[in-house]
């Protein structure tokens, strides 16, 4: 089913400052808080910020990629174009395309019910809540964020800045309270042997970095939704660096104000290490607010996310690669309400049986392959293909972004280890069987009659 048979068309309601609400609210969610003591641990020592500056390269390479890519084919479902035209849409694209797919109906539902499994985590904070009652809280959190993003867009981007608003507040809050009891000695207190550049200090980095990087992914988002941006070519690129450059300072300063209230030590075996700070400097009242803070941190990045996932199945199946009831809009509110409701439906399966262990090795390794290198690769194959006057953002320093986001993602994949390494190739592999069955029996490449 092609876009036209729709009900209507996406509507362009979404400004430079809702496209980068929407890509930081989707990069702060419950990731942070939860990493922060595993990258200490990984590193072992407040050296350990190190991981976050090399994350933030990686994502300022990728977001290079992202912008070129975005800027040059702004539609809904973003990855899933770029894929397509830059490996060629007659050959080649259409497997890279439809492998994004495959892989994003097992991962966008993962990584919505890992936040959710998340959220209600924390919430035990403040209430003890038994295993089961968890789950209904991680499970009902789903249902109200498919509730919530059952509207129009302009509805949705002006939500957006609400939620932004609360998740900015509250990081200049956490902040604020560190620079005002911050402590150089436990700030920089660094054990012995801290900076000795061994081969074991680099694989704690890329270990590290594994889970730095799952705290940042989402400065992209934009780009699933680049059917719905106004003046896409300047304003997706924009929102890219906005939303990076922003959280990168948000994080660095909120992860040196802990160092400087918390002995690093004891951030490393904190389950919950920004309430543990908020305690230490204001007491238990106050962090019942910051833990509160973060809940609403992470309900509005799931609300972000599920909103970019829910737009690369209908691209897909508005292109005719897909099942054409996914392509389907709301008859009013033009949005594309099929693709939401299954993601949410089988997000809020995933709540209720799944573990946040390990969830996120999980997701890197299954998204790497195809997604982020695989654009990393589409990007320079693109340029070939493509007149310089159908780029309207060029990269700069081309292709050095591309390549090191290629070498630096790579290494991330070696860093998840071997089972998530096997499990993310195990996913493309059958992926690729799947494509090859359908495309024998529907006669499309490579067994064009």
């Amino acid at each position: 089913m092609s876009a036209d048979n729709t009900s209507t068309h996406l509507e362009r309601g979404l400004g430079l400052k809702e496209a980068s609400a929407l890509n930081m609210i989707n990069m702060v969610g419950i990731g942070p808080f939860i990493v922060i003591p595993i990258v200490v641990k990984t590193m072992g020592g407040p050296q350990a910020i190190v991981a976050w500056v090399v994350g933030v390269l990686l994502a300022l390479m990728d977001g290079f990629v992202w912008s070129e890519l975005g800027a040059a084919m702004p539609r809904a479902g973003g990855s899933y174009f770029f894929l397509r035209e830059s490996y060629g849409p007659a050959r080649w694209g259409k497997a890279m395309s439809f492998l994004l797919i495959w892989q994003t109906m097992f991962q966008a539902p993962l990584v919505i019910a890992s936040g959710a499994i998340g959220f209600s985590q924390y919430f035990t904070y403040l209430i003890p809540l038994t295993g089961m009652e968890q789950k209904a809280i991680s499970g009902t959190l789903v249902v109200i964020l498919v509730i919530l993003l059952y509207r129009r867009i302009t509805t949705v981007g002006r939500l957006s800045l609400l939620l932004w608003t609360g998740v900015v507040l509250t990081f200049i809050w956490l902040i604020w309270g560190g620079v005002t009891h911050f402590e150089s000695r436990l700030a920089f207190d660094f054990p012995n042997g801290a900076w000795n550049f061994s081969w074991l200090f680099f694989a704690g980095l890329g270990q590290a970095t594994v889970q730095t990087m799952y705290a940042y992914l989402g400065y992209y988002n934009v780009c699933q939704l680049g059917g719905e941006v106004k003046a896409p070519e300047k304003n997706i690129p924009r929102s890219i660096f906005i939303s990076i450059i922003g959280i990168a300072i948000l994080y660095l300063a909120m992860q040196l104000s802990i160092f400087g209230v918390v002995p690093w030590k004891e951030i490393a075996e904190s389950p919950y290490i920004v309430s543990t700070f908020v305690e230490r400097i204001y007491g238990g009242h106050a962090a019942a607010i910051a833990t509160i803070l973060i809940l609403w941190i992470a309900f509005a990045s799931l609300f972000s996310a599920l909103l970019g996932y829910s737009r690369i199945p209908y691209a897909a199946a508005a292109d005719g690669a897909f099942f054409s009831s996914f392509a389907r809009l709301h008859p009013t509110k033009h949005f594309p309400h099929i693709s939401l409701l299954i993601l949410g439906a089988a997000a809020f399966v995933f709540s209720l049986f799944f573990k946040l262990t390990d969830v996120i090795k999980a997701i890197l390794a299954m998204r790497i392959l195809v997604q982020f290198m695989g654009q990393a690769v589409g990007v320079m194959l693109l340029r070939r293909r493509w007149t310089s006057e159908r780029l309207p953002f060029k990269m700069w320093l081309y292709p050095v972004p591309a390549l090191m986001a290629l070498v630096m993602w790579g290494t991330i994949f070696y860093s998840t280890g071997t089972a998530f390494m096997a499990a993310g190739s195990g996913v493309v592999a059958a992926g690729i069987v799947v494509y090859l069955v359908r495309s024998r029996i529907i006669h499309e490449w490579p067994f064009e009659k």
